[in-house]
């Protein structure tokens, strides 16, 4: 599926993931390939991108993502708040 993240100043990631797991606000929760459509809000927490079949090579673009130490196919990124709309396995996450 593919990710796209952007904040008001820049688009933060952009590419084909594994899975993407995000903090809702009743908790955290993942979204896989073909997964239903949804509009859901964020709070504060960190969004982890699962990379393992993915060859992603991260530059300027993906400056503020982080990947794990324990497993760099993982990536992180901080986050205040945001919302993420689901559909088409295309996943928008506009955040603070």
């Amino acid at each position: 599926m593919y990710l796209e993240i952007v904040s008001p100043e820049a688009t933060l990631f952009s590419s084909e993931v594994d899975s993407v797991t995000l903090p809702g606000l009743n908790g955290e929760f993942q979204i896989l390939k073909d997964h239903a459509s949804i509009v859901s809000l964020l709070k504060e927490g960190t969004i982890k991108i699962n990379t393992h079949t993915q060859n992603l090579v991260l530059d300027a673009l993906h400056s503020e993502v982080v990947p794990r130490k324990d497993d760099p196919k993982v990536l992180t990124l901080k986050i205040n708040s945001g919302t993420i709309e689901m559909k088409d396995n295309k996943v928008i996450v506009l955040v603070d």
